[in-house]
């Protein structure tokens, strides 16, 4: 889920428990929850004088920005940088953590398969 702003609840979070990911924009648990997403995330970093941040694949459960990690990828904060630059900054490795996380999940659920 990249860009998808509903909040899902109910059957669906139980039927598709720990296959449901989400990407956002902070190094979660900072930067998360209700409200705090693309530009709010990158104002927030800059408020609060960060001096890294980045991205984080996590699962999906019922809170908000609350599920397991799956992995982070981080980008430096420059004392220059407007949301734009910090925006390019965490998508850069954004496409790439998606990717990095798929191929992880990949290989655990592999490795479950085997045991079983």
């Amino acid at each position: 889920m990249a860009g998808f702003l509903s909040i899902l609840k109910g059957d669906i979070l139980k039927d598709y428990k720990d296959r449901i990911i989400n990407l956002h924009p902070s190094l979660l648990p900072k930067f998360g929850g209700v409200g705090m997403y693309g530009d709010n995330v990158h104002r927030a970093v800059l408020d609060n004088r960060e001096k890294i941040t980045g991205c984080t694949v996590h699962f999906v459960d019922e809170g908000v920005d609350t599920g397991r990690i799956i992995l982070q990828r981080t980008v430096s904060v420059d004392y220059e940088d407007k949301i734009e630059d910090i925006k390019r900054k965490v998508q850069r490795e954004e496409h790439i953590a998606i990717v990095e996380a798929i191929k992880k999940l990949e290989v655990d659920y592999e490795g479950i398969n085997q045991c079983i």
